[in-house]
């Protein structure tokens, strides 16, 4: 029996792959790196920041230390910042389906975006107060298709994994969930059906999740 949900962020709650794209093609740009939507889709979606300049560096034969990556990713969270601030990126539908699942279960958001990000585009519109934690990039040693962030989920929401549902839109997320050991529905935002489909069940917009939709599950 389901007791939890945990949303996935970029992808699920906001429409802000877009917005992480573009700032990664601005940061990679003076660098000599053509970052196509075609790769960033296929290939470094799942990935938290971190994930996605190692990836490239090893594309690229570079080498990079830990403190090249961490002002990479300083770079990017200034573009992001900025893109953020000028867009309402909410999918539709998001607002009333957390407030919907609010009503009848504990939420959380289990992210490989990074944490003021997410809480910047929540408090816009007002619903940060629905979730009771946030685990962000900063918070886990792995981020995505690692099991840590919703292992880490499954830990604040104080119940076994199999009592949370994690809520996703990709195959690295559906992967992290299920490995966790949470029950996993996809929502085909980003993703055809046949590529999310590990997941337990997928369902095309927000509206479809009810508190009576995952009581069947």
């Amino acid at each position: 029996m389901i007791k939890a949900v945990v949303f996935d962020f970029d992808g699920v709650i906001a429409n802000s792959e877009p917005l992480h794209l573009r700032a990664y093609q601005e940061v990679l740009e003076p660098l000599g790196v053509t970052l196509t939507r075609e790769r960033y889709y296929l290939d470094l979606l799942g990935f938290d920041d971190e994930g996605v300049f190692r990836k490239i560096a090893e594309d690229e034969g570079w080498a990079l230390d830990a403190r090249q990556i961490a002002a990479l990713i300083e770079d990017k969270s200034r573009v992001m910042e900025e893109a953020i601030a000028r867009a309402d990126v909410l999918y539709p539908g998001a607002v009333e389906c957390i407030e919907r699942l609010a009503a009848a279960f504990p939420l959380g958001i289990a992210s490989g975006a990074l944490r003021h990000e997410i809480e910047a585009i929540l408090s816009r519109r007002r619903i940060d107060r629905h979730f009771r934690f946030i685990v962000s990039a900063e918070d886990t040693a792995r981020g995505k298709p690692a099991p840590d962030p919703y292992a880490r989920a499954a830990q604040l929401h104080g119940l076994p994994p199999g009592d949370c549902l994690a809520i996703e839109d990709s195959r690295w997320g559906v992967a992290s969930a299920q490995t966790a050991g949470l029950k996993c529905v996809a929502v085909t935002h980003t993703y055809p059906p046949d590529q999310l489909r590990l997941a337990d069940r997928i369902v095309s917009s927000l509206e479809e999740l009810t508190a009576s939709f995952i009581g069947l599950l």
